[in-house]
């Protein structure tokens, strides 16, 4: 399988994140990508870099405001008195408050929805390099290439169209699902990442030309909280157009390939000929953020159903954080779609 990968991914190096009130190293670390593009080679995949695609098919997705808070916050936060390192909130606008700020950590706030993203000096290069790399290989999958994987750090399910959350700051699967529908195709979104893809679904909530479907922890008592939930099924335009499945906490194998195999079957009923696949792989037994048990042969059995379902498509990575398994999940899912 194609691969596309940019080491520029790396220059996003997050110190920390807050969890439970306690500040902790970031588990979404430039040693994440390492794994991933040591596993993909191991196996003997091929390795590209992506092509610079400028700001339009991101653009198509996120709103000027944003991007140019992405891309200058860092500079403006770095200008305040005594700064921290990193972009991170510390106030957020609430379901009461609508003035909308114009300095940076007002900002912060406003465009940010939790304290999981900070905002570093490289991370706006980094994000840029993610949604290229997403953009290239959604095109080697347009043009007729074959399946393809695109090998995206910062993840981007978390990040929706005005506001980055969940280490997410571009939404590198929206994106590229914007393109294909763009150029008239029927595409659906398929995200197994433990973690529901609430940017995702905002993103296209209110849309039909693509449908979205998320297999997830249950979100009661896990992030993101807010949403995720088996009610959730679109807005005006794009009602019917959102499907979501959420997991109990614990689930295997068995009823993590059901799953999937629920949401194959509605993006066939949907008509769809392409489908994207935002992988985590954060679902495994041993994944330090995961409350689901899927283990490696359970991926491989995964990435065959999804094979199965005989549509033309591209894989972008979202979740997945440090444990022994991780290169090998990759390297399973790869190996079971290639042959399913």
């Amino acid at each position: 399988m194609q691969v596309i990968y940019s080491p520029v991914q790396q220059d996003h190096d997050p110190s920390s994140f807050i969890t439970s009130g306690r500040v902790a190293p970031s588990p979404e670390c430039p040693e994440r990508a390492e794994r991933f593009l040591a596993a993909v080679t191991g196996a003997g995949h091929d390795v590209a870099a992506p092509r610079e695609h400028g700001i339009g098919p991101v653009a198509a997705i996120h709103p000027p405001d944003y991007l140019r808070f992405l891309e200058t916050a860092h500079a403006r936060w770095s200008a305040l008195p005594n700064p921290g390192p990193e972009v991170i909130p510390n106030v957020h606008p609430g379901r009461h408050m609508v003035a909308r700020p114009a300095h940076v950590i007002g900002q912060a706030g406003y465009f940010m929805a939790d304290t999981a993203c900070p905002v570093g000096e490289g991370t706006w290069r980094a994000a840029r390099a993610a949604a290229d790399c997403a953009v290239t290989a959604m095109d080697l999958v347009l043009d007729g290439a074959g399946p393809a994987y695109a090998l995206c750090r910062p993840p981007g399910h978390h990040a929706f169209a005005d506001m980055a959350g969940g280490f997410c700051f571009l939404n590198n699967a929206g994106i590229a699902a914007a393109r294909a529908a763009a150029g008239g195709r029927r595409v659906a979104i398929l995200d197994i990442d433990v973690h529901h893809g609430n940017g995702t679904q905002g993103i296209f909530y209110r849309r039909s030309d693509v449908f979205f479907v998320s297999v997830h922890a249950d979100p009661t008592n896990y992030y993101p909280f807010f949403s995720g939930y088996a009610g959730e099924r679109g807005e005006g335009p794009g009602e019917g157009y959102n499907l979501n499945l959420p997991q109990a906490h614990g689930t295997g194998d068995d009823g993590y390939l059901e799953a999937i195999a629920e949401g194959l079957g509605a993006v066939a009923r949907y008509g769809a000929d392409l489908l994207v696949l935002s992988l985590g792989l954060d679902p495994q037994e041993n994944d330090p953020l995961g409350v689901l048990k899927v283990t490696t042969e359970g991926f491989r059995k995964a990435g065959a159903r999804v094979a199965g379902a005989r549509l033309d498509t591209l894989i972008v990575q979202e979740g997945g954080y440090l444990c022994d398994e991780l290169g090998a999940n990759l390297a399973a899912f790869l190996d079971g779609f290639g042959n399913g």
